[in-house]
Parts: C-alpha cells; structure tokens; sequence
C-alpha cells in the first residue's frame, strides 16, 4: 500500500484502524519511511499505537475527529476500513493527496462526488497483492526487529480451528 501510494518522508500518513493487524503494520512502515503518522485508533487502544510510533494518535469514537487534525496536512490515507469513514477521509486529504486502501471491514460501499475526485487532484489506488520483493523486506524488518507484528494471541497448530473461530469473531479466549 505504501508503496503504491509513494509514501515519503515528507508526507504525513493517516491510518484508520491503526490498531489493527494491516493497519499497525501500516504506521511501523510509514515511520520507517521517514513519514509522520496519524493514527486512527479505539482510546482503549492508543498506547499500543503510541508504542508503534505514531506521532499523533485521534479516537475514532471522537465526533471531533476531523477538527483534531485539520492542521496537520494530511497527503495520504492508507485506509483498511472504509465505511462511514469514507467522507471525511477524501475530505481531510490535501490537494493532490493519496488515498490507498486494501480493505473495507466497515462497509465496502462509498459515495464519491467526482468532482472532490478531479477538482482536488487526488490519486487512488487499491492494494492487495504485494510484491515478491516487498514481501521478503517485511521479514527481514521484522527478524531484524525494526518493526513488531502484533498479536493478539499465539496457538499450536493442533488448535488452528480453534484460532480460526476467535479470529472471525474478534475475541480472545
């Protein structure tokens, strides 16, 4: 997604569900590109993204959200919640922004005016598979510990169905 995006060190990254598997990947690899990081997260969440890196971190449960950050610049958005979000996302993106997304968990149908789209000059792009070569540098930062994947649990493999179950329902034992 960054990739895709062309995310710098110059730019300044808003990440929906920061706290999320992807999206905790996201603010790790965006503050290893050199970039600043919004992150959007749960209060109950925030000290696991501030531990991540995230230079500033705003309460998607906040209806205040876009007032909180409306100075900060923000050029790209890596989304992986999509949904209700939407508006505002497209809305707090500067001119010429990016808006990269490789998920929808909040709802995968959005409204767009293509004027917001041409006028301000945005650029999207969608992202789902990644590349061989990313792929291999992921691992690398993570053996050589320059990012952490979280985890909310670790099963035996005997359990995997067990895992699976926990997973879809997004709770722990």
């Amino acid at each position: 997604m960054l990739t895709r995006a062309n995310v710098m060190d110059t730019d300044t990254v808003l990440v929906p569900g920061a706290s999320g598997g992807v999206g905790s990947a996201l603010v790790q690899l965006a503050k290893r590109r050199g970039a600043r990081v919004v992150a959007m997260t749960t209060p109950e969440k925030s000290s696991l993204v501030e531990d991540l890196g995230a230079d500033i971190i705003i309460s998607r449960v906040s209806s205040s959200w876009v007032d909180e950050i409306k100075s900060e610049k923000i050029s790209v958005v890596a989304d992986v919640v999509g949904g209700s979000l939407w508006k505002e996302l497209i809305e707090i993106l500067e001119c010429g922004g990016r808006y990269t997304c490789s998920g929808a968990i909040a709802g995968p149908i959005v409204e767009l005016d293509l004027r917001t789209f041409y006028l301000r000059d945005l650029t999207f792009t969608g992202s789902t598979v990644t590349e061989t070569a990313i792929a291999k540098n992921i691992v690398r930062y993570i053996e050589d510990r320059e990012i952490k994947p979280c985890l909310a649990e670790v099963f035996p493999l005997s359990e995997l169905k067990i895992a699976q179950k926990i997973s879809w329902k997004k709770t722990r034992r």
